[in-house]
């Protein structure tokens, strides 16, 4: 598991049914691409964060794949209707076959 790695989500804590509302996460996590050497000059393993996914309700709303470009902390910003109050659930996989997650509820009126 990566030391100090901290999701963090903001979602909107309610909505009209019907609206789009935005979602912003970020997960703090140094993402080591495998290409750069130590001062020794030994290859520094691959541990990026690799998929994130969001569910709402059970019902999946995103699923993207990360590749050794993408940047250190990664943030994702992503748009999502919402038709009935429930919860987001958030989850991170690291090559290392951690699994981060966090959820948050939102009402709907």
């Amino acid at each position: 598991m990566a030391s100090g790695v901290k999701p963090r989500v903001k979602v909107p804590k309610s909505a009209a049914a019907g609206d789009v509302i935005t979602i912003k996460t970020l997960i703090s996590h140094k993402m080591e691409s495998g290409n750069r050497k130590d001062k020794q000059g030994n290859v520094i393993p691959r541990s990026i964060i690799n998929r994130f996914t969001c569910d709402f309700n059970g019902a999946n709303v995103i699923d993207m794949t990360m590749y050794p470009a993408i940047s250190t902390n990664p943030y994702v910003e992503f748009k999502a209707k919402v038709d009935a109050s429930g919860e987001f659930k958030f989850t991170w996989y690291d090559d290392d076959g951690s699994v981060y997650e966090a959820a948050k509820s939102i009402t709907v009126s």
